[in-house]
């Protein structure tokens, strides 16, 4: 989230850009920044308790000469260059501006469960940031708050304590804040539409195995008792190789003989789900994410009935998704072919993927 606003407050060339981190994770955003432009000045600084603390510590790296400031929350990562322009005139103008909605809801007070009033909207607006404001206006502002023992949610309430006014932008509701699960996937949707990538993909993945003594036989990452495995050059794991295929498939990324050739002896053995956790860290790196996995055993034995659970937990797990959504069905070829006599096990799978979510004098500061 923090490289997608970067990206956005560099295309809109404010002066400099200060990143307020974690005190814990400065290092890994100096590396952030360190991929950035080199004609433009962009710092990291340690952030405090508080969201007030934090401003101000960014403050405080804010250089000399500048007039205005930008206050972003990293947490609204799809912030336009255009909005950005325009809290920032506003600021230059009237000396404090924020980025908001009016309100289309209708309000409920509530105490408990139980609403007490309908809450009049009219003139009510949802703030967003970025929040723009002449840099001693701000200071003045913030010290007056850190005298008075002041708290607030946001930097504009504190400049409006001191008498202030404040400038209302309009926002747009794509410039959504990241609080809640949900709120990450519909912004993953929002940049895949705005990339023109919105459509998912689907890949199939096929594998076959004949049953020799002496093997280990494993499906889904489990191992099945009974004297007899699967042979092949790893271990064998019909399940897991087809839904890597189907995942390979659905990223345009080849087939898993490509990928983990059969004659090459650093595969000798190897564990398929680890092999699986690759294939799902290529897909990532193409700009996929998994939306589903369907797969089915055709098997006479074992019967996987029992140890579905386990399977869908190991796949997910080497996937990167929730349990949910990797659907393992066990069949039989009943009695059909090589397969329905008990010399080998296949396995299909289908899965689906999705786009993933990869100048003037103003200042800006994220956090």
């Amino acid at each position: 989230m923090v490289s997608y606003c970067l990206d956005a407050f560099r295309a809109s060339r404010v002066g400099e850009i200060v990143v307020v981190a974690p005190p814990d994770e400065v290092e890994p955003f100096r590396q952030l920044i360190a991929h950035g432009p080199s004609d433009q000045t962009e710092k990291v600084v340690a952030g405090g308790g508080t969201r007030q603390e934090s401003v101000m510590n960014g403050l405080r790296e804010v250089s000399a000469g500048v007039e205005c400031v930008l206050v972003h929350d990293a947490a609204r990562p799809l912030v336009t260059p255009e909005l950005i322009a325009a809290c920032a005139a506003a600021a230059r103008t009237h000396g404090a501006a924020v980025a908001a909605l009016p309100v289309s809801d209708t309000l409920k007070y509530a105490e408990g469960e139980l609403i007490r009033t309908t809450v009049d909207r009219h003139g009510l607006w949802a703030a967003q940031t970025p929040q723009a404001f002449r840099v001693e206006l701000l200071r003045e502002a913030y010290a007056r708050a850190r005298q008075e023992g002041a708290a607030a949610t946001d930097d504009a309430s504190v400049v409006e304590a001191m008498g202030a006014p404040v400038r209302l932008i309009m926002g747009s509701p794509r410039n959504l804040k990241i609080t809640y699960p949900q709120d990450l996937a519909l912004a993953e949707m929002l940049l895949a539409a705005g990339t023109g990538r919105r459509e998912s993909r689907c890949g199939v993945g096929y594998d076959v195995h004949r049953l020799v003594a002496g093997r280990r036989l494993v499906l889904g990452g489990i191992e099945f008792p009974g004297g007899v495995g699967l042979a092949g050059h790893s271990d064998a794991d019909v399940l897991t190789h087809a839904v890597s295929d189907a995942l390979l498939g659905a990223a345009g990324l080849g087939d898993i003989g490509r990928c983990f050739p059969d004659d090459d002896p650093r595969y000798a053995g190897a564990d398929s789900v680890e092999l699986l956790r690759q294939v799902a860290a290529m897909a990532a790196a193409a700009g996929f994410r998994v939306i589903n996995v369907d797969a089915v055993v055709v098997a006479e034995q074992p019967r996987i009935a029992e140890a579905v659970g386990q399977m869908q937990r190991r796949l997910a797990q080497a996937l990167g998704v929730a349990p949910e959504r990797v659907n393992i069905k066990g069949k039989t070829a009943e009695g059909l072919g090589a397969i329905g006599a008990g010399a080998g096990i296949a396995s299909h799978a289908v899965c689906t993927v999705a786009p993933a979510a990869s100048g003037d004098d103003c200042s800006s500061e994220e956090g």
